[in-house]
């Protein structure tokens, strides 16, 4: 089995390909021209490495891309400074889960295809309600940071337009709530939604626990089928009432 995975130079995506090579997956992975970890990877077997710039990539190169890979996983985020946030690509989680999707169909091809989100996106299929502030504070933060309507989009794109019943398409969208790094993989918990606010009372979840569970997710076909089509929310397990 191979996974292609977006976003692998970032902190969590990292964890993800270390996680997937320890579960005894071919990693292909797609990364800025010179990025650090090409260096580091370059003689580790167990992955392909693609230097290009997603958002310049065609639905006939990730076509080609994606041809012998069983499924995608996407840890895609904008860097955290002026360019990253307000410069182009506004679109590159949205537009980079639609070119996959577009190339999949290009290819006639079943995927497997994991989104890393957010725990303030709501999943709209379960009909998750936020009190009036919160979904004041959203709305502002949806306006005025591109990178939190870009994730919206993201998820958004996968519920809407492709749906349960895609011929080729599965997916989970994976909602992680503050995001903190830690050295080993720790207790976690999965919900269908989250258990308290993302924004007055956040939860905390580490990076290599996103790792974790969304290379378990698609290596794991009972895990992948209960939660397949959904948005589960990930939060390191409450030890004496902090998490």
């Amino acid at each position: 089995m191979k996974t292609l995975v977006l976003g692998a130079s970032g902190a969590t995506g990292k964890q993800l390909v270390s996680q997937l090579i320890h579960n005894g997956q071919q990693v292909k992975v797609i990364v800025r021209p010179g990025s650090a970890v090409v260096t580091e990877w370059s003689a580790n077997s167990n992955i392909e490495l693609v230097e290009e710039h997603i958002a310049e990539i065609s639905v006939d190169e990730m076509a080609l891309h994606l041809k012998n890979c069983d499924s995608v996983a996407s840890c895609l985020g904008h860097n955290l400074n002026w360019k990253g946030i307000y410069g182009k690509p506004r679109k590159l989680v949205a537009g980079a889960v639609k070119l996959v999707c577009d190339a999949a169909n290009h290819n006639q091809q079943a995927i497997k295809l994991a989104l890393m989100n957010t725990a303030g996106k709501r999943n709209h299929g379960l009909k998750e309600s936020v009190g009036f502030a919160e979904k004041m504070i959203i709305a502002i933060l949806k306006a005025l940071l591109p990178p939190h309507a870009d994730n919206e989009a993201a998820a958004d794109y996968l519920q809407t337009q492709i749906g349960q019943n895609h011929p080729y398409i599965q997916w989970a969208v994976i909602r992680p709530d503050t995001l903190l790094n830690e050295e080993k993989v720790s207790e976690y918990t999965i919900h269908p939604s989250p258990t308290t606010s993302a924004i007055f009372k956040a939860r905390k979840t580490s990076r290599i626990n996103v790792g974790h569970f969304m290379a378990q997710l698609l290596t794991d076909e009972a895990l992948w089928k209960k939660w397949s089509g959904q948005m589960p929310i990930i939060y390191n397990k409450a030890h004496n009432g902090i998490a």
